[in-house]
């Protein structure tokens, strides 16, 4: 199965999505880029891991976050055996998102403040 690998620079922040033939070799700035590890246990009052719903033959996902101009959800990954699906989120936005189910998908959000957090369907 694919999964996504998220690297870092940290001189500049930039963010790279890697879902399939990864090269560990990833340079930014003239330095490497950094795997950034998604959590997955929340630890605070705020909401960051993305939860779904199976109705039927559809996956409802949703991340319960606040969606402030400083303070919000940037995207939902969804990866499965048959690829990925992404939504893209502004400030004020609802971070919702819903598509067919498959069966093992992992989701993952994005807080531009707290980072990557990853759900497993199952």
């Amino acid at each position: 199965m694919n999964e996504l690998i998220l690297k870092q620079c940290k001189e500049c922040n930039t963010l790279v999505k890697v879902i399939k033939n990864y090269d560990s070799n990833l340079i930014c700035c003239g330095k490497p880029m950094q795997i950034i590890k998604p959590n997955t246990t929340e630890a605070s009052a705020e909401k960051h891991l993305p939860t779904y719903e199976k109705i039927g033959n559809t996956l409802k996902i949703t991340v319960n976050h606040v969606m402030e101009q400083e303070h919000y959800i940037e995207w939902i990954l969804v990866v499965g055996k048959k690829g990925f699906k992404e939504q893209i989120f502004n400030p004020l936005d609802i971070p919702t998102m819903e598509l067919p189910y498959e069966e093992g998908l992992t989701i993952y959000s994005y807080c531009n403040k707290h980072g990557l957090w990853k759900t497993e369907v199952k």
